[in-house]
């Protein structure tokens, strides 16, 4: 897991430096802003209303094309293959903010620096030395379902996908290699880099920072300025006080945009069984 960490780390990172870089000698264009949040926008709610809600904690159901998507998007953000991310995040919620956790953020030794080792494993460092111990004991229930299966076995080509729209999008849309060039970075390796901290944001500094309206036995904290870039996900005390509900909004006030699309996705049949808090008052 440590060659996929350097991969998915090193490269968008550098990615993201490089996009940089290419809009300050060539500008930047609406066309990469477009590819950004479009790519943005899917892969985002592919990682939070699938991969966590969908497949983690099964919080509402979906048929075989909606399920194909759901995993397909969140795999393009480049966080590992499905059954690995939901064996890490069930671990999460098992030994959240205890030995067992794979990435809670708390003090690492002694010292000064005892807080930054802890929020640096907690934010990114645990992904270079988490090991699949044990990892199929978490999901069996997703291993007999030969959609996931298939999924998982070709992560690689999905987050070769996530990359390919984009620049063959900005290509067509601009009918010359820039266009592609930027689409590529903006639409691809920028946007899998911004998305993938803003989602280790929620690990790190969601059990460090915030509000803690539920007094849970973990550290977990809602951080309502990330709401927005986490399409809910921020709110993350009040998921680990309900975490088997499909959305995270408990006040009027909460922008949760994940939990409004599988509310709509409800009201049109294409999702069904959605945990809601109160179902006979939230349909």
């Amino acid at each position: 897991m440590r060659k996929l960490a350097w991969l998915t780390v090193g490269g968008s990172t550098v990615g993201f430096v490089t996009a940089i870089v290419f809009s300050a000698r060539t500008g930047l264009s609406w066309r990469d802003v477009v590819l950004f949040l479009v790519m943005y926008l899917v892969t985002s709610f592919g990682v939070e209303g699938g991969l966590h809600r969908y497949f983690s904690h099964r919080s509402y159901s979906a048929g075989p094309v909606l399920t194909y998507f759901l995993g397909i998007a969140g795999s393009m953000a480049a966080q590992g293959p499905i059954l690995f991310w939901v064996s890490i995040h069930r671990r999460h919620h098992a030994f959240a903010d205890r030995d067992g956790d794979p990435h809670s953020p708390q003090p690492i030794g002694t010292g000064r620096y005892a807080v930054l080792r802890g929020l640096w494993h907690g934010h990114v460092g645990w992904l270079f030395t988490v090991r699949r111990d044990n990892w199929a004991k978490l999901v069996h229930d997703l291993l007999d379902d030969r959609r996931v299966v298939t999924i998982d076995r070709y992560y690689g080509a999905w987050v070769l996908l996530g990359l390919a729209l984009p620049a063959t999008a900005g290509g067509i849309w601009s009918s010359d290699v820039q266009g592609a060039v930027g689409g590529l970075l903006w639409g691809g390796l920028a946007r899998m880099f911004v998305l993938d901290h803003v989602t280790w944001a929620v690990n790190s500094f969601g059990h460090l920072v915030g509000s803690r309206p539920h007094e849970t036995r973990d550290g977990s904290h809602n951080i309502a300025p990330l709401a927005p870039l986490s399409i809910g996900g921020s709110w993350h005390n009040n998921h680990h006080a309900q975490p088997a509900l499909a959305h995270n909004r408990q006040s009027f006030w909460q922008l949760d945009p994940a939990g409004t699309v599988i509310r709509l996705l409800d009201r049109t049949g294409l999702v069904s069984e959605v945990r809601y808090p109160d179902r006979t008052t939230s349909n």
